[in-house]
């Protein structure tokens, strides 16, 4: 074969497969989608182990393909987006904005070093055993805020009382790498001689264990309403760190309301 014939068969293989590529995208991207966007307000421990708690709000965020296998959300779902999706089982990226803390927003804080705000990103994992029960898993990766690994699985039984109002419910439980909890529950020397805290420093392992309920109601077609309350029991490296133990409590609970407006649009 001559080079202009080798040439010319080359260029036609890459077009064939750019061509091939970007139909594939196309396809993959073409079709129906919804984005739901809302908030939860919520009555919240001040900080991570606060015996004290605060009004506070965070966003509610979801895309996905219209019609694609989601029996139920939880306000405990990050945002997050199904890449995958293989009948009952879905799976994706995750991302949480967190919020900073200083020594302002509590006295028990006082002489602390500040947690900086920033982002968790990971991936999650939701299967549905059952039709009326789903079990979802998230592990995420500090940006900013701090640099260590955090997970959080949610089991929900879910039951819809009437056509536009369900209950739900069931077990929560967290764990966190060695320098997430330190971010959170650790006490250096440094800091315990500025506040008066014992020095403490956690290794990894599970941070808590809880259960949550919610009443959700599909206000209309696109708008839906939440109320929710939760309990989480600090647990290992967390419930003993000096901050809890000297000036918090590891009982933390959770009560709320929350709202998505949901947008369709086609690519």
């Amino acid at each position: 074969m001559s080079y202009c014939r080798l040439a010319a068969a080359v260029a036609a293989t890459m077009m064939l497969g750019f061509s091939t590529v970007r139909a594939s995208a196309e396809n993959w991207f073409s079709g129906d989608w919804y984005l739901t966007v809302g908030a939860a307000g919520f009555i919240a421990p001040r900080f991570e182990g606060s015996k004290s708690s605060v009004f506070t709000a965070s966003p509610l965020i979801s895309l996905g393909r219209a019609g694609s296998f989601t029996r139920f959300s939880s306000r405990n779902d990050n945002m997050s987006f199904a890449l995958f999706e293989a009948g009952t089982l879905r799976a994706g990226p995750v991302g949480k904005i967190v919020f900073g803390r200083d020594d302002g927003d509590a006295d028990e804080l006082k002489g602390l070093d500040a947690v900086k705000w920033g982002a968790e990103v990971g991936v999650f994992a939701e299967v549905y055993p059952t039709d009326w029960l789903r079990i979802r898993g998230e592990v995420r990766h500090g940006i900013r805020s701090h640099s260590g690994v955090v997970g959080d699985i949610y089991v929900d039984a879910f039951q819809d009382v009437t056509p536009d109002v369900r209950i739900s419910g069931g077990p929560r439980l967290s764990f966190g790498s060695a320098k997430y909890l330190d971010a959170y529950y650790g006490v250096s020397a440094d800091e315990a001689a500025r506040s008066g805290l014992g020095a403490y420093t956690p290794e990894s392992g599970l941070t808590s264990i809880g259960v949550g309920g919610a009443v959700t109601w599909k206000t209309t077609e696109k708008i839906t309403t939440s109320a929710f309350s939760e309990y989480r029991r600090l647990l290992g490296p967390a419930k003993d760190s000096s901050l809890v133990r000297e000036r918090g409590s590891p009982n933390q609970f959770m009560l709320g309301v929350s709202g998505t407006y949901r947008f369709d649009f086609t690519m």
